[in-house]
């Protein structure tokens, strides 16, 4: 285009901007966080300079505390009443999960059935691994609640769900090591169909 074509609309035609429609969004921000800035360009005067920051913290303005009403604070102490009595239920799993062979031979027992568990090394790997997946959901969920907290939001399901998750997802590893020994199985299932 050149210079002469009428559609270019020369510096005198363009209209003076208004509600900073030709502002960027880094101006327009300054001028919402400092009025005075608006006000004195307005009026024909420069601006004063917006003072340094000493740090990069210090130009970071603070988050809004999140106002905590009554109903936020029976949530809060629901949800860490869920998350204590969460954790010291994960402890004592994981204690048992360890010790495969026993916590096996005590689920048969809840049966009534005469059993002994065997397959020690199978026990041991699916108990550990049932024990790592009941620890890790733990923290997990006391992750995710924390951060639902943090932003205010109502959080006592999250305790529910995560040790909905991680103890059946536990409970599936110890019965396919349960299921490792053939002799065991067989006493159990028996003694259940019966």
């Amino acid at each position: 285009m050149s210079d002469t074509d009428p559609r270019t609309p020369s510096d005198e035609a363009r209209p003076r901007p208004q509600y900073g429609e030709y502002a960027t969004p880094e101006e327009q921000r300054a001028r919402i966080r400092r009025p005075e800035v608006t006000e004195a360009l307005e009026a024909g005067v420069a601006p004063q300079p917006e003072p340094v920051a000493l740090s990069s913290s210090a130009a970071k303005p603070a988050p809004m505390p999140v106002p905590t009403t009554r109903g936020g604070q029976i949530d809060r102490i629901v949800t860490f009443g869920l998350l204590i009595y969460g954790l010291f239920s994960v402890v004592t799993s994981i204690i048992q999960l360890l010790n495969f062979p026993e916590y096996a031979n005590n689920f048969a027992r809840v049966f009534r059935v005469d059993a002994t568990f065997t397959n020690l090394t199978a026990g041991y790997l699916w108990g550990a691994a049932a024990a790592a997946v009941t620890g890790i959901g733990w923290l997990l969920t006391a992750m995710f609640t924390w951060r639902s907290m943090k932003r205010g939001r109502i959080s006592f399901w999250i305790p529910i769900v995560g040790a909905l998750v991680s103890t059946v997802i536990a409970a599936v590893l110890s019965l396919v090591g349960m299921a490792s020994d053939p002799q065991f199985l067989s006493a159990v299932m028996g003694s259940v169909s019966n």
